[in-house]
């Protein structure tokens, strides 16, 4: 990793608006490169070896040309945590203006879960819903929820295992959404996700940037989805890149979850349900983390480099 990268190392945490997959504070280093700002936030309990792909991906945003963009702008959904309460969901779903899908997560508690779609239904009753298990199921119970929920766009991630995927596509038609059993891969070229799975769920930092992202692509030859990991909006831009280079492109993507945020290094609006690759300039103020927690991310992407 070129020392110039590592001189530039800016690390912010970034308060939540609600608990979102246990986090209520998002640390993530920023690092500039010749082309721009790159995010590099693999989650604090990750081992190194995991973060190695984050840390290629952020190496390749500061470092490589951009790729051609067949599109400025990205079609998003809203995200729901797995909240309860009326108000609070009522809350989260005004923050995604136009957006015309909602992706919420489920797997806790099925009477909780159902009582979670119906709140977003009744809110927005013209927007497609899609459920994000996040490998939380067996079969039996991906089958009982899928036949209480209604009309579903997609479930994504509903078991953990390829095999248990493969059998229950054989007992749904609702399209499966093959997630953490690409990104948690140790070989995602490997895998062979026929009969498993219908759409791939894409996220940039966990693939290890767009150039091995679109190599997956082509490899599995299947439908995607993009979707993010909870980043600034520094990383939130660079998925919107990728979305932007990929030709074909049916689903609204998973990329506005910066609103999820209560503060940002740059705010990326929702215009008509779509968010505009914009390559932002981060405010750091007020933002940075103390001098130990730099050391901390510092020594760690030091760490992760020696394994690229």
């Amino acid at each position: 990793m070129d020392q110039s990268l590592l001189d530039s190392l800016r690390v912010v945490a970034l308060p939540t608006k609600t608990n979102f997959r246990g986090i209520n504070l998002r640390e993530v280093a920023l690092f500039k490169g010749e082309y721009g700002w790159a995010e590099f936030s693999p989650f604090l309990e990750y081992k190194d070896a995991e973060c190695a792909p984050w840390l290629a991906c952020a190496i390749e945003a500061a470092t490589q040309p951009r790729p051609h963009l067949f599109r400025s702008n990205v079609k998003v959904n809203g995200t729901i945590p797995a909240l309860n309460g009326a108000a609070e969901i009522t809350k989260i779903v005004e923050l995604f203006p136009g957006v015309s899908s909602f992706k919420i997560k489920v797997g806790e508690n099925l009477e909780l879960d159902l009582a979670r779609i119906q709140q977003v239904r009744s809110l927005r009753p013209d927007s497609a819903i899609r459920v994000d298990v996040n490998g939380a199921w067996s079969v039996d119970e991906a089958t009982s929820f899928l036949q209480s929920a209604g009309e579903i766009e997609y479930i994504e991630q509903p078991c953990a295992t390829v095999e248990e995927l493969r059998e229950l596509k054989k007992r749904t038609d609702v399209k499966i959404v093959g997630d953490e059993i690409l990104r948690k891969a140790v070989d995602p070229f490997a895998l062979d996700l026929n009969g498993a799975v219908d759409i791939l769920m894409l996220k940039v930092q966990p693939l290890g940037g767009i150039n091995r992202t679109h190599a997956l692509i082509n490899h599995h030859k299947l439908p995607v989805v993009v979707s993010s990991a909870l980043e600034s909006a520094i990383g939130i831009d660079y998925g919107l890149v990728l979305a932007g280079s990929i030709e074909k492109l049916e689903y609204g993507c998973g990329l506005a979850t910066g609103f999820l945020l209560s503060q940002d290094v740059a705010h990326l609006p929702i215009k008509d349900g779509q968010m505009a690759i914009s390559s932002p300039e981060p405010d750091f103020a007020g933002l940075e983390v103390s001098a130990e927690r730099f050391e901390w991310w510092k020594n760690r992407i030091m760490r992760t480099a020696e394994l690229l």
